[in-house]
């Protein structure tokens, strides 16, 4: 089966939990392991053959426009379509789709993430199924640590920033099917409107990866990505 070419990458959020780093640089540029966050995203498309590429722009967009430019000095074809901060992910994805991309199936990520995930395989998965979208999902991980406390109220053990392995959350990388336009209202966050309603018509597969996870949404994250990356660790 053939993997899709297209990808459509969010990028106009004002990062605000990133403050004050994103006063006067979009989230995207932030850098993180010696190189601006988008740009690991877009190599990693890259590297999984996906090179067609809509990025959704709004807060401080001229700066994502200038430094990544069509995209030729990473090797793929970069296109930019506006959006407003106000108008969420629903409406970032469903100017961006119904603007310029028009495969059948096509993936859709929020742009915050380093990972290793392997497009082809969540793309196949997708497939199988015929469902309208999918998600990929990770176990979490803890940002603290626990303590194990005994029945007498004594301290038992520790467990450093535990794996949650009973529960998964979202990626915010996804397979999109064309019609998922008919399900992306004029603004608000598809996570709260779109997905649950998928979810239940029976339409929204998830597609379990147990490899490398990177999210960049907060100071603390960005320094732990930060040391991490450098270190050559991508967890």
């Amino acid at each position: 089966m053939t993997i899709p070419r297209t990808a459509v990458i969010l990028s106009g959020g004002e990062g605000l939990r990133l403050r004050p780093i994103t006063h006067d640089s979009p989230k995207g540029l932030v850098k993180v392991g010696g190189k601006p966050l988008l740009e690991w995203v877009i190599e990693w498309l890259q590297q999984n053959k996906v090179t067609d590429l809509v990025i959704g722009v709004a807060y401080l967009k001229e700066k994502i426009i200038r430094y990544f430019g069509t995209g030729a000095r990473f090797g793929v074809d970069i296109r930019y379509s506006v959006h407003t901060v106000e108008g969420g992910t629903s409406e970032g994805f469903r100017l961006a789709i119904s603007r310029y991309v028009d495969s059948p199936s096509f993936f859709a990520l929020n742009g915050d993430q380093i990972t290793d995930l392997r497009l082809r395989a969540f793309h196949d998965n997708h497939s199988e199924e015929g469902s309208l979208a999918s998600i990929a999902v990770v176990h979490p991980r803890l940002p603290f640590g626990l303590v194990e406390i005994g029945p007498k109220g004594f301290c038992e053990g520790f467990v450093e920033k535990p794996v949650l392995r009973d529960f998964f959350c979202s990626m915010g990388i996804y397979v999109f099917d064309q019609k998922v336009l008919d399900y992306l209202p004029q603004k608000g966050d598809i996570e709260r409107t779109t997905f649950p309603k998928l979810a239940h018509m029976n339409k929204l597969k998830a597609f379990k990866h147990n490899g490398a996870f990177i999210t960049v949404n907060s100071l603390r994250e960005l320094e732990e990505a930060d040391d991490a990356l450098k270190e050559g660790k991508l967890e």
